[in-house]
């Protein structure tokens, strides 16, 4: 238990943002806080899930969580949020949370900077793509039993089963494995608003 624990430690990471945030940009700051209330949402039900699934059936079935319970969260937090909600890495396991230029620069630059004054999070505003946040998500050392050097036989093969084009391994604790990845959209002016109330 207290290693399953340790896996979600980053939940508590409090450290500095990779993009700052104006002081007097209430509405950035806002989508900012937004962004990382969402995160720790998807953590809190991604942690209670394969805590239960670690506790029944082990990392196999931990696995099982990953590729079915987790896109669940990452879905129902988009349709609650108005956000796009998902996970990233530069070390996918699904081809599908390849990162995206924003994303993938800035888990190279967690990446770079890990350890204990690595930034946790990262935060822009595009005026083309919208507002995005990231949030790290740090190996702990129960991750290496899915995501280390070497993985025992049966994890390997549900691994390679489900996951036919996984890169995610080979991570030590420390390094960044990916990240809570949230994008909102600009939202189009409306022109069509009826003043006639």
């Amino acid at each position: 238990m207290h290693k399953i624990t340790l896996m979600f430690a980053f939940c508590a990471l409090a450290l500095p943002p990779i993009v700052a945030v104006a002081e007097d940009d209430a509405d950035a700051l806002e989508r900012k806080a937004q962004g990382r209330k969402i995160s720790q949402q998807f953590a809190a039900q991604l942690k209670a899930a394969l805590q239960t699934a670690m506790q029944n059936g082990g990392p196999v079935a931990a696995i099982d969580v990953c590729k079915d319970e987790a896109p669940r969260i990452a879905s129902a937090l988009s349709r609650s949020t108005g956000a796009s909600v998902r996970r990233t890495s530069l070390k996918y396991r699904n081809p599908g949370n390849a990162p995206d230029e924003w994303e993938a620069d800035a888990l190279r630059a967690m990446a770079q900077a890990a350890g204990a004054n690595a930034p946790a999070e990262a935060f822009t505003i595009d005026p083309v793509r919208g507002s995005r946040y990231l949030r790290a998500i740090p190996t702990q050392p129960v991750c290496l039993v899915c995501h280390g050097e070497v993985l025992a036989d049966d994890v390997a093969a549900a691994i390679d089963e489900h996951y036919p084009h996984d890169i995610a391994r080979g991570y030590s604790v420390g390094d960044i494995r990916g990240a809570f990845s949230i994008r909102w959209p600009i939202a189009p002016e409306d022109d069509t608003l009826d003043d006639s109330d």
